[in-house]
């Protein structure tokens, strides 16, 4: 791989910070010093250091996130802060992503890595991984209403797949999809006349929200947490 392509998954630099340390002679491979970081090398072989310290590829990182209302499930948005503001140090530069969105007025549990695979595996439709919401409506939902929900309903040209709901009162529950389209669940609120005041994801592929976890919080999946994300990394 290209030299500046692995000091940038390493969260050592930027493409121009790094190259500002080449030209001042401070990258070496195999104890040369290079200036030109589209040069090729084997992470797994060759000695690269960065201003005196060696350079490893990382390795795959996964991370819960307590996702605050305001921020979107972005790498990148010019209209609001991206949920990666919210991470410190070097975990800006290693390529970590949102796996999924959720909203900007959505809150809860969000996965963030830097695995594409394993990202793409846990939201194909064909996997149906569970995503577990608690919402709040605006109005009690009818008990035929909820039928309707459960088994499936018209959000504008697309019947959704059926789901479970578990009603905690009248106006608040938890619902469970396999799937995720755009605005599902406020969509499927209006589609029996009714609409969402307050939702959070609270479990995903079996991992639940850490309670411990304050908005806009974040921290490393616990290596249980991993064990059940096995069937979908690379």
């Amino acid at each position: 791989m290209r030299i500046d392509r692995l000091l940038s998954e390493a969260g050592l630099a930027s493409r121009s910070e790094a190259a500002r340390a080449a030209r001042k002679g401070n990258v070496t491979v195999n104890g040369e010093v290079v200036r030109d970081l589209s040069r090729h090398v084997d992470p797994e072989r060759d000695a690269v250091l960065f201003c005196g310290e060696p350079v490893e590829r990382p390795r795959n990182i996964f991370l819960m996130m307590n996702k605050p209302e305001g921020y979107v499930s972005s790498t990148d948005d010019p209209s609001a802060p991206t949920v990666l503001e919210l991470l410190s140090g070097r975990l800006k530069n290693v390529g970590l992503f949102p796996c999924g969105r959720l909203d900007k007025y959505t809150v809860g549990l969000l996965i963030l890595t830097n695995d594409g695979m394993a990202a793409h595996r846990m939201l194909s439709p064909k996997r149906h991984v569970e995503k577990v919401y608690r919402f709040l409506l605006a109005h009690p939902l009818l008990s035929e209403d909820e039928a309707l929900l459960e088994a499936g309903v018209d959000i504008g040209g697309y019947v959704t797949a059926p789901c479970s709901i578990e009603m905690e009162t009248p106006c608040e529950g938890l619902i469970t999809l396999t799937e995720g389209k755009y605005h599902q669940i406020k969509r499927m609120a209006e589609a029996v006349g009714n609409r969402i005041l307050f939702l959070e994801r609270v479990m995903f592929a079996g991992i639940a929200l850490d309670p411990a976890l304050a908005r806009g919080e974040w921290r490393p999946l616990s290596a249980e947490e991993l064990t059940l994300l096995s069937p979908y990394l690379s």
